[in-house]
């Protein structure tokens, strides 16, 4: 079936909706049924067959190419949403309600009017709901979000120096795990591996996948190896240089760098180095 990816965001998830009867190019404002509503959004990349089996639910047709009076309405909506970020911290402000607004939207129709808050505890906020309904008439949603997806709506600058990731290309938020962050000798310091967010940073799982490949062909911290000096014990291995440093064992307090092909080890493809899945941290 042909179908063409969609966002709302600049920089926000993509979703796959069917195109059987449009010629879309990358860009094009579309008109598309959400679960929210109807709203307005941007067509990625051009059109391509989307198999069945990839799909996870059903799959939605794009309803129209959006009008010039579509964009302008698009364009109303995202000038109201200062005021009502401003209103809403008021409000929540005086209902003593203990929470970080950071987004608000509307549909296109303005059927809807969902806003985005972060809080480290459950909120009761049905009053506030009651009280942003008879301000703005229209269904009000309150959309509590973690604190990955707070961070991207601040943005900032990352330990590298440049504009955090989340705010410049990724789309959706990958699984970071403690696991990945040893794999790579990286110090355990909570401070030097953790994002704005609090969270561990995204860019840990950058190079995950060449570590998992590298370490495959390198011993574990621990194994006996055979060396030119007689047998030794791995103490670590660095897999990007492709060094170890050993323990000899048959000379009391004897150390040594080595080349990974200076010595003899069981390379397996097959060698598991924990479940990367183990000390995620969302």
């Amino acid at each position: 079936m042909k179908a063409i990816r969609v966002k709302f965001k600049p920089v926000g998830k993509r979703y796959f909706f069917g195109t059987s009867t449009f010629d879309l190019k990358d860009g094009d404002p579309v008109i598309v049924n959400t679960i929210r509503g109807t709203e307005l959004g941007f067509c990625c990349g051009e059109i391509f067959n989307l198999d069945a089996k990839d799909l996870t639910a059903e799959l939605k047709d794009i309803v129209r190419l959006a009008t010039k009076q579509d964009l302008e309405e698009h364009e109303k909506n995202k000038k109201d949403q200062p005021a009502i970020i401003a209103k809403t911290k008021e409000l929540a402000k005086e209902y003593d309600l203990s929470l970080k607004v950071l987004e608000a939207e509307y549909t296109l129709d303005r059927s809807k009017l969902i806003i985005y808050f972060e809080s480290e505890n459950r909120i009761d906020f049905r009053e506030l709901v009651k009280r942003l309904a008879e301000i703005y008439h229209t269904r009000i949603e309150l959309r509590q979000v973690g604190s990955r997806d707070g961070a991207k709506v601040f943005g900032g600058i990352g330990p590298c120096g440049l504009i955090v990731c989340c705010r410049t290309f990724i789309t959706e938020f990958d699984n970071v795990s403690v696991k990945m962050a040893k794999n790579q000798n990286l110090s355990l310091n909570p401070v030097k591996i953790s994002g704005n967010c609090g969270k561990l940073l995204c860019c840990i799982n950058y190079e995950n996948e060449l570590y998992k490949e590298l370490k495959k062909m390198a011993p574990d911290i621990g194994d006996i190896v055979k060396t030119e000096e007689g047998p030794a014990k791995v103490l670590s291995c660095d897999v990007l240089n492709k060094t170890c440093k050993v323990k000899y064992i048959e000379e009391e307090n004897k150390f040594g760098y080595l080349k990974l092909d200076e010595i003899e080890f069981v390379r397996s493809m097959d060698k598991h180095k924990g479940d990367d899945d183990a000390d995620s941290e969302e």
